[in-house]
């Protein structure tokens, strides 16, 4: 088990429970001193190492605490975000970024078993086959999780991770097929018997699972990339460059939708009237229901739904209809919104 994870067991140089926002933020990572066997992580791992068990498979990632979920290229590992490894640092997680990425068990283990499938091909190379590429596609097809077009109805795709991720690309399509594969507590065969092409590629894994103790690892060694204990950059840098990579450009020609809603006259008492106020209200209930009717991150939303409330701020707009009325439909039109987002990488629509 020690094998498989980094070797960061020294005590906390500080208590980083202790510490106020502010501190916390003005703290280099790698002087948070952050270790897995210590953390609330360590029995998720040992469940997620005893299904490499139950599978017979003989390559276990290592697991190391990063900057963020990713496999590195051509290497058996995985890195788990710095801020699952302690109830502060989630903590603050949440209150920054709405939602902690991997913060349940359950969530967490998918996120595990996806990068385990990446780390299944770059152990073993398994995508430069033909065969690989006639049951998954071309790996060398563009890149582009963030744009890409899902079917939602397609039937043709496993489904572990949300946004129809498996979708998005021949080489995530392979590690969400390796994640339902390798999870003990469902039968694959079972929840896929209906679903002839995703059933094919379920058996497809489970045929490469097999060969594996005979072919040559093809991994490639190394420093282990982000690192969260080499990392030198404070917290508030870190989520300064976090929170950037996930603001979208405002769309000013909204401003026809935003005054259909809010059609109040201009002469009505903002304190009781405005847009701004109602909107700034029901801000967080807004998120939470788009997050869940959507699966976008709250992040992306809040972010989203801050521009137009200063947008309607900076317009004057009242309420002109009940509020029960103006709430549905604001959240017909923000949920045709965030969905044109989840399908095009925008929020902007054509006109």
């Amino acid at each position: 088990m020690n094998k498989e994870m980094s070797n960061e067991t020294k005590q906390p140089k500080i208590d980083i429970s202790t510490l106020s926002d502010d501190e916390l933020l003005g703290t280099k990572i790698c002087d948070l001193d952050l270790s897995i066997e210590s953390s609330d992580l360590f029995p998720i791992i040992v469940s997620f190492y005893q299904e490499f068990e139950e599978k017979h498979l003989p390559h276990r990632p290592k697991i190391y605490l990063g900057d963020e979920w990713f496999s590195p290229e051509g290497m058996n590992a995985i890195s788990i975000p710095f801020y699952l490894a302690h109830p502060r640092l989630k903590q603050l997680e949440q209150k920054i970024m709405l939602e902690v990425e991997g913060g349940s068990e359950d969530w967490c283990l998918r996120l595990l078993r996806h990068e385990a499938g990446h780390c299944f091909d770059h152990t073993y190379g398994f995508s430069k086959r033909r065969k690989w590429a006639s049951i998954f596609g071309s790996p060398e097809r563009t890149y582009a999780p963030e744009t890409y077009r899902p079917r939602p109805y397609s039937k043709s795709f496993v489904k572990n991770l949300g946004h129809w991720y498996a979708q998005s690309h021949p080489d995530e399509d392979f590690a969400e097929t390796f994640a339902v594969w390798l999870r003990s507590d469902r039968s694959w065969k079972e929840d896929y018997k209906n679903l002839p092409v995703a059933l094919e590629k379920l058996r497809y894994i489970e045929q490469l699972a097999l060969e594996c103790p005979k072919l040559q690892t093809k991994n490639v060694s190394g420093r282990l990339p982000y690192a969260a204990k080499n990392s030198k950059i404070s917290l508030k840098k870190y989520y300064d460059k976090r929170k950037k990579e996930n603001e979208d450009e405002y769309p000013d020609f909204y401003d026809t939708d935003l005054k259909k809603i809010f059609n109040g006259d201009t002469t009505l008492p903002k304190r009781e009237y405005s847009a701004e106020r109602f909107l700034s209200k029901n801000r967080k209930h807004l998120v939470n229901v788009l997050a869940w009717a959507t699966s976008e991150k709250k992040i992306t939303i809040d972010s989203f739904l801050k521009k137009l409330i200063e947008r309607s701020n900076r317009l004057d707009l009242r309420l002109g209809k009940p509020e029960l009325e103006t709430m549905s439909e604001l959240s017909c039109f923000l949920t045709s919104l965030v969905k044109n987002y989840l399908f095009t990488g925008k929020f902007k629509r054509k006109v």
